[in-house]
């Protein structure tokens, strides 16, 4: 049996247009993989991936703006939290911290950055690989689509959740431990991946102050990029994991997205959720790691 050396992931802090952008970094040689989180989540959601990936390659995961360690500015003072902020914000990443360009590994909204990242900065990204991408099913665009009594209640609640005395109470009534572990249990595949290490890596960055405000801001945030803009756009291999058993994002509609590009590789991962990098590291590295191994040299 083959014995894995310990990796040493260090914890560090990054310097963006002012603002202190936390990232963990792994790993000496490869390309460069630089690892996105979702929405609500931090670079800890990929601590079942650092050292495995980082046996091959350098890996960097980042606390995106607004998110885990990283600085919780009011929305809009001084930036946005917008697609385009946190594609511009990997982009910097990739120049400055990074070096060269890189594979972006992302999980749900952390697809659409890196796309967007992509798209504004074609030369940094080498390739990207996206874990359950998030579809924007709530989209300005996609709910002109439907009937009106199904596409009414979602602006309303909305908009109520813009009133500050509102939108704090409904905020604190998420984030306890109960209804993070509810959320997860829904949202995973594999039950026994829900562990209490997990919901307080997802807990105590809410507690901290601007924290709220953030994730008011996206919830109302139903404007920018839909991932069906972005992707046949791209000019780098892109792949495309897919668990099966995910709630939130249908895989039917994950292989109709795939669809929308060439050179797109799309995997089927059975009896997991929206999470597979948590919910099935032992899956998930090997692809990846192969997957960039295999990957065409990046032109000039």
């Amino acid at each position: 049996m083959s014995v894995v050396a310990a990796v040493s992931v260090a914890d560090c802090t990054w310097p963006w247009q002012g603002l202190p952008i936390r990232y963990q970094v792994a790993g000496s040689g490869g390309i460069s993989l630089v690892l996105i989180h979702g929405f609500g989540a931090s670079s800890d959601h990929w601590r079942k991936n650092i050292p495995d990936l980082a046996q091959t390659n350098r890996v960097y995961a980042l606390d995106l703006l607004g998110f885990g360690k990283s600085v919780k500015p009011f929305p809009g003072n001084p930036l946005p939290y917008t697609f385009e902020t946190w594609g511009q914000l990997v982009v910097d990443f990739c120049r400055e911290v990074v070096g060269e360009t890189a594979v972006l590994v992302g999980n749900s909204i952390g697809c659409i950055v890196a796309m967007q990242a992509a798209v504004m900065e074609p030369s940094q990204v080498h390739a990207i690989a996206m874990l359950d991408c998030s579809l924007r099913l709530l989209h300005d665009r996609k709910r002109a689509t439907l009937p009106w009594y199904r596409s009414a209640p979602t602006p309303l609640v909305q908009t109520l959740l813009g009133v500050p005395l509102l939108g704090r109470f409904f905020f604190s009534r998420l984030a306890r431990p109960q209804v993070i572990r509810r959320v997860l249990t829904q949202a995973y595949g594999r039950q026994e991946a829900v562990t209490d290490e997990l919901v307080n890596l997802l807990l105590a960055p809410a507690q901290d102050p601007g924290a709220p405000d953030v994730f008011l801001a996206f919830v109302r945030y139903s404007q920018g990029p839909l991932p069906e803009d972005l992707l046949p756009q791209l000019t780098c291999p892109v792949l495309m994991l897919w668990g099966m058993e995910d709630p939130w994002e249908p895989i039917d509609l994950g292989r109709e997205l795939a669809q929308a590009a060439a050179s797109v590789e799309f995997i089927a991962l059975a009896g997991v959720g929206h999470c597979p990098q948590d919910e099935a590291p032992e899956v998930v590295n090997p692809i990846l790691r192969d997957w960039v191994a295999n990957l065409p040299m990046k032109s000039s």
